[in-house]
């Protein structure tokens, strides 16, 4: 099932006059109370986004977990921590280097997968997020980004690692950092490691469009 199709809403976000901050913001409203899933009936918080508008490097999450969900900030678990740890051993910064969102903007129940009709709710959101910002790189972290944005369904492993092309815009899937959480092990080949090896090209990537700024 694709999600790719965008419906662009009819609200003030969308006027050429305002500046993309105001979009953004506008945008953020809107998101902040919407009830176009199931899943706004359970939320505490709305998770909209993190970091930097202008950054050009965008980290596409799943959806909320019950510390997100709280907070309304995305990744600011255990997993979170890492993941920021992994950027700054390259060299780069949450605030400034990373613009976080997610697939899904509420948590669902218990942290399951998000459903079908959840992601396509939450899509026109997401995409225009993309839009909006001035990421060039897209980081999918799991396989609920994978699937939302190149709509492939086989697991991350397959794909971890390799660049994608999307609505101009250069996609690695990598794996989730809960997922290396639950394998710690540095050694050549395990999870980790691969990660490594795809962050360094990562900050290859970046160095390259950084200089043609």
């Amino acid at each position: 099932m694709s999600f790719v199709q965008l419906n662009l809403f009819d609200n003030n976000y969308n006027k050429d006059n305002l500046s993309i901050a105001d979009k953004w913001e506008n945008l953020k409203k809107e998101c902040l109370s919407c009830t176009k899933c199931r899943l706004y009936e359970t939320r505490t918080n709305v998770v909209f986004s993190d970091g930097n508008i202008n950054a050009l490097i965008v980290v596409i999450g799943e959806g909320p977990g019950e510390n997100e969900d709280k907070t309304g900030i995305p990744f600011v678990g255990k997993a979170g921590q890492l993941l920021d740890k992994i950027f700054e051993s390259i060299g780069l910064n949450r605030q400034e280097d990373l613009l976080i969102i997610n697939v899904v903007k509420c948590r669902p129940p218990n942290n399951r997968t998000p459903l079908d009709d959840e992601i396509k709710a939450c899509f026109d959101y997401l995409k225009k997020q993309i839009e909006l910002s001035k990421g060039k790189i897209l980081l999918l972290t799991g396989a609920t980004a994978l699937k939302a944005i190149l709509n492939i369904n086989s697991g991350i492993s397959k794909v971890r690692g390799k660049w994608f092309e999307w609505n101009n815009k250069f996609v690695m899937p990598i794996f989730h950092p809960s997922y290396l959480l639950r394998n710690p092990s540095k050694e050549v080949g395990s999870p980790k490691w691969l990660t490594w090896q795809d962050f360094k090209n990562i900050k290859q990537k970046y160095d390259e469009l950084k200089n043609k700024i």
